[in-house]
């Protein structure tokens, strides 16, 4: 591959951009200045610094963050800060997108990838991916609305039933549940719908992955099991 082309894949800008950087000196690999566009590169586990700050050449990325409160899933957000606020200009240029979304008030195991693929094979709805949610709710969660839950419930302006499976009462008024969909509100308003109220809701896990070890805002690269992992629709499998 090129190495203007290569650097542009990576997301530092349009080709010229990356032409500039090239020749500026910016760009060495194996510690060697290289300032010759067109040269070609060998990106298997390339390592390169730009500027002096180093990366690794990556086809598609994917993205574990665990979302803090008070950020949209949103590029053009309105009324909080921006998940993609929590990212660089190299990444966003890459035209990450949120596999799914979660409400500003919701934390936890947010995915963001720059793989269409990836994304439509978490997010299309015959997909059935599981996803685990841990909630507190306003009254403990009694026999008869756990029932509920299992059996399904009908959401307004929503077609099918809404049903939860592997429910477990981790303690008092803290719940957690597996969903298989993933609309609108699905788990506020699922718990709305059996007489109850979720006062504070969070991600654990997404098909097989669990989130990883991540203070709130943080974000980590997945490896290639932890992205086949996140797309088991069945946590028995």
């Amino acid at each position: 591959m090129f190495l203007e082309k290569m650097l542009q894949s990576q997301g530092f800008g349009t080709r010229k951009h990356c032409q500039q950087l090239i020749k500026n000196g910016a760009v060495q690999i194996q510690g060697e200045v290289k300032q010759i566009p067109k040269e070609k590169v060998d990106v298997n586990e390339l390592l390169f610094c730009v500027y002096g700050h180093e990366y690794q050449y990556r086809e598609k990325v994917y993205i574990a963050l665990n979302k803090p409160q008070g950020y949209e899933c949103s590029h053009q957000s309105t009324h909080h800060f921006s998940v993609f606020d929590l990212f660089d200009d190299v990444l966003n240029q890459r035209g990450i997108q949120c596999v799914g979304r979660l409400d500003q008030d919701t934390t936890g195991l947010l995915l963001l990838t720059d793989d269409g693929q990836f994304l439509q094979a978490l997010t299309h709805p015959k997909k059935h991916v599981a996803k685990v949610y841990q909630m507190h709710t306003a009254d403990v969660v009694n026999d008869e609305q756990m029932e509920k839950l299992k059996q399904g419930v009908e959401l307004r302006n929503e077609v099918g039933i809404f049903a939860a499976t592997d429910i477990t009462c981790l303690a008092d008024k803290h719940l957690q549940i597996t969903i298989h969909q993933g609309v609108y509100h699905q788990v506020k308003r699922m718990l709305a719908a059996v007489g109850n109220k979720v006062e504070q809701l969070h991600r654990h896990q997404i098909g097989a992955l669990q989130l990883p070890t991540l203070a709130e805002g943080e974000w980590v690269y997945l490896r290639q099991e932890q992205v086949e992992q996140a797309k088991y629709r069945d946590l028995k499998d």
